[in-house]
């Protein structure tokens, strides 16, 4: 059997009660989840609250209490794991932006993204909206920004995540940079 199969397998069987299987589907996910982790951290500032370590424990928690997903294959874990870990990013961000000023803290300059070189706080604020926005007109477009972007997915794991077509997430991703770049310029 595959390694994805097995995974696959891993996952229903947690999602159904098996406390064995949830044991053994951390080890078999760790360094993935860490590698996406990594990803969406890369460019953070030094001395940042959230390691990728940090970042997989806080995204699996919030996994662990997803047990009523109907947990399609390996790919649609690794999606849903990206966009949790999306989200506590931008919590973290937004409840960064709530400090009050000063408050004993180190500034944050606005020349560091949150997690992709070149982002600022703000934008990554700006950019959550824009997301939620997307997705209320186009679901498949905010979704395939999500993976491709905050999970660094490639296009063909993209695909599979979403079940669609290879040739649908490249033509998509296309004009969706193009949007994303108009927007965060207006914004």
């Amino acid at each position: 059997m595959s390694d994805a199969a097995d995974l696959t397998q891993l996952l229903r069987a947690a999602t159904g009660g098996d406390d064995q299987a949830r044991e053994r589907l951390m080890p078999l996910v760790y360094d993935e989840l860490r590698a996406i982790a990594g990803r969406q951290l890369r460019g953070e500032r030094a001395g940042h609250t959230l390691s990728p370590t940090a970042l997989v424990h806080e995204a699996y928690l919030k996994l662990d209490r997803l047990d009523r997903l109907d947990w399609q294959n390996r790919a649609h874990f690794f999606a849903i794991a990206a966009g949790v870990m999306r989200r506590v990013l931008v919590d973290h961000a937004v409840a960064r932006k709530r400090q009050k000023r000063g408050g004993g803290q180190t500034p944050l300059p606005l020349d560091e993204g949150l997690h992709v070189p070149d982002v600022t706080l703000d934008q990554v604020l700006v950019l959550d909206d824009l997301l939620e926005r997307l997705e209320a007109r186009q679901p498949r477009h905010a979704r395939i920004v999500e993976l491709r972007f905050f999970a660094g997915l490639t296009i063909e794991e993209t695909a599979t995540a979403m079940d669609v077509s290879p040739a649908t997430v490249k033509r998509d991703w296309t004009l969706l940079r193009a949007w994303l770049r108009r927007e965060l310029e207006r914004e």
